[in-house]
């Protein structure tokens, strides 16, 4: 997929006050500090489409872009370690999860897990919690980039034989770095087919 064009719609406090739902939408989310943002711009190849910051919690709000004006791209707040309140925490987590659950043009959730740790229990919940509920996701490695090529695959195995405890197939995995920009175009090519299908099948979004 080439990106045209690659534009700021709105940020969201709360999951109805999203863009009208009329086009394909995929959201990415990951724990604090995971490089989302980083990917975002990688991808997009606009290095300030996404806010990066340092600090982790940075992203609060649903924020929504349009890429080549006919798909939805949305940066979520992250999940867990945050320098924030219990009861901001909460409200992060509500925000999220009513997003996921009632925002009907989602077409696919990209869950991003840092390729430099072991599998981490609040990745391994979350992800629990995707498949229980239904949601179509995939699951993006980041910071490739920090490891040697076969450290960061041997932690891609470690997750995916961790996962196959519960799991018997497994959603798409990708590989990445926003620093090399890899695994980026694979991702974009996901999209660029998904949504293919979706208007060759004339799927719509209306209830």
């Amino acid at each position: 997929m080439v990106i045209k064009t690659a534009e700021f719609v709105k940020s969201s406090g709360k999951w109805q006050e999203c863009p009208e739902p009329t086009m394909p939408e995929y959201a990415f989310i990951g724990r604090s500090n995971v490089g989302k943002s980083s990917l975002i711009n990688a991808m997009m190849n606009h290095k300030d489409l996404a806010k990066t910051s340092g600090t982790p919690g940075k992203t609060q709000l649903i924020n929504h872009f349009l890429v080549n004006e006919n798909w939805y791209l949305t940066d979520l707040p992250g999940y867990g370690y945050a320098k924030v309140s219990k009861s901001i925490r909460k409200d992060f987590e509500k925000l999220i999860t009513n997003y996921i659950l009632n925002r009907r043009n989602l077409v696919n959730l990209f869950v991003l897990v840092d390729s430099r740790h072991t599998p981490q229990k609040i990745d391994l919940e979350f992800i629990q919690w995707c498949g229980e509920s239904g949601i179509p996701f995939s699951i993006v490695f980041t910071k490739a980039d920090k490891l040697k090529p076969n450290v960061a695959l041997q932690n891609v195995e470690n997750y995916k034989n961790e996962l196959h405890k519960t799991w018997a197939d497994l959603p798409e995995l990708y590989v990445t770095s926003a620093e090399k920009k890899t695994g980026g175009d694979e991702i974009l090519n996901f999209i660029q087919t998904t949504n293919e299908f979706l208007k060759n099948n004339s799927v719509s979004f209306d209830e």
